[in-house]
C-alpha cells in the first residue's frame, strides 16, 4: 500500500474508462470463475510470484478474483481491502490499494463477497499489492473463508506463507509494550510479559513481537483505540482469540483485526500503597524533569506544569514516604523549593529539603532528599560525592525518627543513561552504551559509602535511585560484590522485578541496595506499578489526542516507577 513517510496514506487518483487490452506477455487467460464475468488473467499466487515464478512487474493490467477478507477504505484506514483466493499453492492473500472508492464501491467491497477486479500490479516498499482498480464486479456473496488458525510465534517461512491472509489466533497473548498506541494506534503482543536479558539470570524468552495495529498507518488516530474504561491499556493486559489480517510494514509482523479484540485487565492499576504505620518508608522516585523553566527539559508551557504538578502530588500522596529520593529535578535551587511547595499545599503534607552547601553539579538535572519532619529529622546536612566519575553528583543524608531510634543514611543516585551512543569507546556491547562509564560511577560509590560511614561512625546506608542499570548488569554487580544487598532481587519473585519499559522489555533500573546493617531493618519492598505500565499518552506532555484521558491521578505521573523500603527495628 502507498505510504508517506510519516505513515500516512498517499493519495491517488481512480482511473476511469475502458480497461485496454491485456499485455501479451501476460499469462494466458484462465476460464471465469463460477460466476465472475471475465476469465481472470492471473490468480493471486501469479500476481505475487509464489513458487518458481517472480512476481508480475508493476503496471501489468489484469483481471483477478477473489473473497473480500478485510475492509479497510478511506483515508482514516488503509485505503483499501484485502483479496483471498484458492489458489494450487494453497491460500494467497493481496492488499488492494484503493484510495478513490466510492460509496457505491464500498457496498460492494464488504468481507465475504466474491469479486472480479480489473486493476494493475502495484508494489510499495517491497509489498506486491493491486491498485489503479477501473472495474468492479460482484461474482457472489457470503464466502468469507474461516480464518487459518496460528499459534505465534511463527517461522519467517510460516510467516511469509501466511502474510495477507485472514488468521486466528486462539491463544493468550500478553501486551508487552504500549508506547506507540497513541502515535500509531499499535500495541505490542507476545506470549509473555518480555524482560531485558540483563534484567535477572535465568531462562532466555521467546522475543518474537506481534504488533496489533488499528487498521490504519495515520498518526495520532482519534480516538486512541484498544483502550478500556479508565482510558488506559497496561502492558501485561492479555487478548485471546485475535483474528485478522496478518502483514508485514514497518519492519514487523502487524494483524490488523477484522474483529474486534477482546482484552482482559489482568494487570489491573494498582491501590495506594497501605500506611506505613510505626515503620519507616524511604522511596526513590524519577520525576521525569521537573522544570520550572518552560521549554526546557520538561513541560512545554504553563498548562503541561500544572498537568505535571497535579499527577506527581497524587504520586506522592499514594507513596505515604516519609523520606523521598528524587530524581530529575531541575538544577536550580527555586525549582526545589516550588516541587516542595506543591507537594505540601496539593498533598496536605508538609515537606523539606535537606540544606546544605554541597556541590550539585552543573548537569541540568540534579538529585534530592526530601522528608516529612512530622515523621523523621535530619541528623545531618547533605553530603555530595563528587568524583569525576560522576556527572550529578550522588547526594546523602541521615535520619532518625521523631520518635527517637537508630540514625540511617539514605544515598541518591542517577547514573548515567544508555542513550547518545558514541560511535566508539565505550559503546553497547549487551548492557547498553556507557556501561563502562556506569562501572566507574559504582566504584565511585563504594567508596562514598566507606566515607560516609566512617564519617557518621556507622554502616546502617541504604542506596535508592536510579542506577540506569538492569539487575544482572556489571554496575549493579559491582555494588553487591562491595557488600550491599540488592532489596528487588531479594523481596520480589522475576516477574514484578521492573520500574521500566522499553520497547516493550520491562526491567528495573530504579533500585534500592542496603548494607547489611540496614538490611535486617527492611520490612517490605514494594515497587508501585504506576507509570511503567501505563502508556505515555498519559503524561503530562501528552499528545492532542490524548488530551479527552487525562486524569490528575497518579498514573503515568512520570516514566519510572517509583520503589519504596519499609523500615522497622525491633
Amino acid at each position: 500500500m502507498t505510504l508517506s513517510d510519516q505513515r500516512r496514506s498517499h493519495a491517488a487518483t481512480r482511473q476511469t474508462g475502458p480497461l485496454a487490452l491485456l499485455l501479451t506477455l501476460l499469462l494466458a487467460s484462465s476460464p471465469a470463475t463460477a460466476g465472475c464475468p471475465d476469465p481472470s488473467s492471473a490468480d493471486l499466487a501469479v500476481i505475487k510470484g509464489i513458487g518458481e515464478r517472480s512476481p508480475l512487474p508493476a503496471g501489468r493490467e489484469v483481471i483477478v478474483d477473489g473473497v473480500v477478507t478485510g475492509e479497510f477504505l478511506g483515508r482514516e484506514q488503509l485505503n483499501g481491502f484485502y483479496l483471498q483466493q484458492a489458489t494450487e499453492h494453497g491460500p494467497v492473500g493481496l492488499f488492494v490499494y484503493m484510495p478513490g472508492a466510492t460509496p457505491s464501491d464500498g457496498v460492494l467491497i464488504a468481507p465475504g463477497s466474491h469479486l472480479q477486479l480489473h486493476a494493475r500490479t502495484g508494489e510499495y516498499r517491497g509489498q506486491v499489492q493491486l491498485e489503479r482498480v477501473e472495474q468492479i464486479e460482484t461474482c457472489a456473496s457470503d464466502r468469507l473463508p474461516e480464518p487459518l488458525a496460528a499459534d505465534w510465534p511463527l517461522s519467517e517461512e510460516q510467516l511469509s506463507r501466511k502474510e495477507g491472509l485472514l488468521v486466528s489466533f486462539p491463544q493468550t497473548l500478553t501486551v508487552t509494550g504500549n508506547d506507540e498506541l497513541a502515535r500509531y494506534g499499535s500495541l505490542g503482543l507476545a506470549t509473555e510479559r518480555l524482560f531485558r536479558p540483563t534484567n535477572t539470570p535465568g531462562e532466555a524468552q521467546q522475543r518474537d513481537i506481534l504488533v496489533l495495529d488499528d487498521g490504519s498507518y495515520r498518526t495520532y488516530p482519534s480516538p486512541i483505540p484498544y483502550l478500556d474504561a479508565e482510558g488506559t491499556r497496561r502492558v501485561g493486559s492479555t487478548v485471546q482469540s485475535l483474528t485478522g489480517i496478518l502483514t508485514h510494514a514497518f519492519d514487523a509482523y502487524r494483524l490488523h483485526p477484522t474483529r474486534e479484540p477482546r482484552f482482559e485487565n489482568t494487570n489491573p492499576r494498582p491501590q495506594p500503597l497501605p500506611a506505613p504505620g510505626e515503620r519507616l518508608r524511604v522511596a526513590t522516585f524519577n520525576m521525569e524533569n521537573y522544570f520550572i523553566r518552560l521549554g526546557q527539559r520538561g513541560a512545554d508551557n504553563a498548562a503541561a506544569l500544572e498537568r505535571q504538578r497535579a499527577k506527581l502530588a497524587a504520586a506522592v500522596e499514594g507513596l505515604q514516604a516519609d523520606i523521598l529520593a528524587l530524581v530529575e529535578v531541575e538544577n536550580d535551587p527555586r525549582a526545589l523549593a516550588d516541587l516542595v511547595e506543591q507537594l505540601s499545599e496539593r498533598t496536605g503534607v508538609r515537606y523539606r529539603a535537606v540544606g546544605g552547601d554541597a556541590n550539585r553539579g552543573s548537569d541540568a538535572i540534579k538529585l534530592a532528599l526530601i522528608y516529612r519532619p512530622d515523621r523523621v529529622e535530619a541528623v545531618s546536612e547533605i553530603y555530595a560525592d563528587n568524583d569525576p566519575a560522576h556527572h550529578r553528583p550522588p547526594l546523602a543524608a541521615f535520619f532518625r525518627s521523631v520518635d527517637g531510634g537508630p540514625a540511617f543514611g539514605v544515598v541518591t543516585a542517577h547514573f548515567k543513561s544508555k542513550s547518545g551512543c558514541p560511535p566508539s569507546g565505550d559503546i553497547d556491547r549487551g548492557q547498553g552504551c556507557w556501561n563502562q562509564r556506569r562501572v566507574e560511577q559504582s566504584e565511585a560509590m563504594n567508596t562514598f559509602l566507606d566515607r560516609l560511614a566512617a564519617a557518621e561512625g556507622h554502616e546502617s546506608l541504604l542506596l535508592a535511585g536510579d542506577l540506569n542499570a538492569y539487575g544482572a548488569e556489571d554496575p549493579i554487580r559491582t555494588l553487591t560484590h562491595s557488600g550491599l544487598i540488592n532489596l528487588i532481587a531479594r523481596e520480589l519473585p522475576p516477574e514484578r522485578r521492573y520500574s521500566y519499559v522499553f520497547r516493550g522489555e520491562s526491567g528495573y533500573l530504579d533500585h534500592a541496595l542496603a548494607s547489611p546493617e540496614l538490611a535486617a531493618a527492611v520490612a517490605a519492598v514494594r515497587p508501585w506499578p504506576i507509570n511503567a505500565d501505563e502508556p505515555a499518552f498519559l503524561g503530562y506532555d501528552g499528545p492532542d489526542n490524548a488530551a479527552p484521558h487525562f486524569r490528575p491521578d497518579p498514573f503515568r505521573s512520570s516514566d519510572h516507577d517509583p520503589i519504596a523500603v519499609d523500615l522497622e527495628w525491633p
